[in-house]
């Protein structure tokens, strides 16, 4: 294919996807009293949109924990009804930043809605729609773009949280990895007449920063960062996911601590970090970007597939998986992380004896949830080879951890005859199959290789199928797309959350102060309705009296608010509105339910 002598157009796009703020289990950390009771910080869709003029690709960063087939589908669906062909599989690449406070159930895999109280009609209309919605402001956006890409490096805001399991990793693979994390930030920015339009920054790490304990939605330290650079002007930024899988953003390796003890302070810090770095390299040098769009993408199926190593085998979590990951998010105290469960290993060992085709593919993994057999997960995964000019992204529903990343790639950049570093591997994308992990670190049996799902030929597998993809892109050949999963038809739904049966109260100011100090946090108490009865695009406004007007300078999007409800006696809805007073002036603020509910002005001082 040759470039389009017109250029790229690229057009932006952003929506809010924030679902059921009240009584929904979180998707992540899979705790089933970690259930959503405010907003720390919203969700928003970011989609970017680019054509070379022969062909476009929509690219979607959404701060969700994962997308799953169902929302997969329906998102497709979706574009098919509002634009025909022009989206789709083949060109629609869907990414998710990995955090672990949104509200969950946009899914009808059993095993991720065990714990967020079922399939949630609402969490999911509101996370499809905006990701469409995103996309078509993208679309409509479209105009000549120049597209520049600079890489650099970051090694202050991650760690590695599964270090024994790298030191198994051969010593050249290792020296690629000093301090055992990828370090590696490539950003591609969009500019328009000399000006920052939007970037796409890629780095690793978790999105983790918020504990397994927190209960307001959060988009975490990337949507933090992202939040914070789209505030300097008209910008779309997205911080999106690579080669995450055993990097913690916790640089103490423990829950809710580095560089701080405070998780909201981490979240910032850890995202202030991203945001640095990348604003540098959107500052500095870089590579023009050549007009020139290829895809390649096929849906393959992971369970029972060849590989030069050997077969993989049908999806397993493993004890470790149970156990959680002891420096982001504890599991279940009755498991261990790593090989030291003695009742599985027993299990396990006698049906490895009896099963010599499950040891090869499994062992020596603890067998814990055979979810593959259940149905209780997808074991077809649609995988993508997304070309921008020089730069080639590898589209992969799976957490891979760096040195499993760092093959992949290779694979890729060897078949395609490119240099590596312009090889990215995506995360995250399209749906979500867990973790991948090298031969070597899955001995370890570490969290990360109890949910390598598919077993220890899992790399070799999708190394064989995303070089398939290289070379049909490299020869400019069509490939097979192959056919999606079955979709899947369970749908329950727990009462828990649901406004149903909630009784309307009018909303009224319940206390309020009326002075405060810059820097202090003010906190209004309100009467309100059921949160989730509907799902607005903002639940509370902070105001500034100028003159004779009243102007906005914060909502439930902003750093310096939160919004939490509790119940009082009577069972009704109350809501505190947490706001850091800004400078002396006079303010108020509105609680917005089925009627607003407004403070007297409140004097800063």
């Amino acid at each position: 294919m040759t470039a389009d002598r017109r250029g790229w157009r690229a057009g932006r796009g952003l929506a809010d996807v924030t679902g059921e703020p009240w009584g929904v289990g979180m998707m992540g950390y899979g705790m089933p009293d970690q259930r959503t009771r405010g907003i720390l910080s919203r969700q928003y869709a970011r989609a970017f949109v680019l054509d070379d003029g022969h062909r476009r690709v929509a690219f979607v960063v959404a701060d969700i924990g994962m997308f799953f087939q169902t929302t997969v589908a329906a998102i497709h669906e979706r574009l098919s009804a509002r634009f025909g062909t022009r989206y789709g599989p083949d060109n629609v690449v869907l990414t998710a930043t990995h955090t672990h406070c949104g509200p969950g159930g946009h899914g009808h895999d059993i095993l991720y809605n065990i714990t967020t109280g079922g399939f949630r009609p609402r969490t999911f209309e509101r996370l499809v729609d905006g990701v469409v919605e995103a996309i078509a402001r993208a679309d409509a956006d479209l105009a000549p773009t120049t597209l520049v890409l600079s890489r650099g490096e970051l090694h202050d805001a991650s760690a590695n949280r599964a270090r024994a399991a790298f030191e198994r990793d051969p010593a050249d693979e290792r020296a690629r990895f000093p301090g055992g994390i990828d370090p590696r930030m490539t950003l591609l920015r969009l500019e328009r007449d000399g000006r920052l339009a939007g970037a796409i920054s890629w780095f690793g790490v978790h999105n983790t920063s918020m504990s397994n304990r927190n209960r307001l939605i959060s988009a975490d330290n990337k949507g933090w960062a992202a939040h914070r650079w789209e505030q300097d002007g008209d910008l779309v930024t997205a911080f999106a996911q690579t080669n995450a899988g055993d990097l913690s953003p916790n640089l103490e390796l423990r829950p809710t601590d580095g560089p701080t003890r405070d998780e909201r302070d981490n979240t910032r810090i850890i995202g202030e970090r991203q945001l640095a770095a990348a604003r540098g390299l959107a500052a500095g040098p870089g590579v023009a970007v050549e007009p020139l769009v290829d895809v390649r993408h096929r849906w393959v199926r992971l369970a029972g597939r060849p590989a030069g190593s050997g077969r993989t085998g049908r999806a397993i979590l493993g004890a470790s998986f149970a156990a959680g990951k002891l420096t982001d998010g504890p599991g279940s105290p009755l498991f261990d992380e790593g090989r030291r469960n003695p009742v599985p290993e027993r299990i396990s060992r006698r049906l490895y004896r009896r099963r010599t085709a499950l040891a090869a593919a499994h062992a020596p993994k603890d067998l814990f949830l055979p979810v593959g057999s259940l149905r209780w997960v997808q074991e077809t995964y649609l995988l993508q080879l997304v070309r921008w000019g020089h730069l080639h992204l590898v589209c992969l529903p799976f957490e891979v951890t760096v040195v499993a990343g760092w093959r992949l790639r290779q694979a890729v950049a060897t078949e395609l005859g490119v240099d590596v570093e312009d090889v990215v591997l995506q995360g995250y994308a399209n749906g979500y199959g867990h973790y991948v992990t090298t031969p070597e670190e899955y001995d370890e049996q570490l969290y990360e290789a109890g949910s390598t799902i598919f077993g220890r030929h899992q790399l070799a597998a999708l190394q064989d199928a995303v070089v398939e993809l290289a070379t049909a892109l490299r020869s400019g050949r069509a490939i097979d797309p192959g056919r999606p999963p079955r979709p899947r038809r369970v749908r329950w739904t727990l009462p828990l959350g649901s406004p149903r049966l909630t009784r309307r109260d009018r909303p009224g100011v319940r206390h309020a102060p009326s002075t405060a100090r810059t820097g202090e946090t003010v906190t209004a108490t309100f009467g309100t309705d059921h949160p989730n009865a509907v799902l607005r695009p903002t639940y509370l406004r902070v105001e500034r009296r100028e003159e004779d007007r009243w102007l906005q300078v914060a909502d439930d999007s902003s750093p310096s608010t939160t919004i939490t409800w509790r119940r009082d006696r009577a069972l009704r809805f109350v809501a505190d509105v947490s706001w850091v007073a800004g400078p002396p002036g006079s303010y108020r603020i509105t609680c917005v339910g089925s009627t607003d509910a407004t403070t007297s002005p409140i004097v800063v001082h």
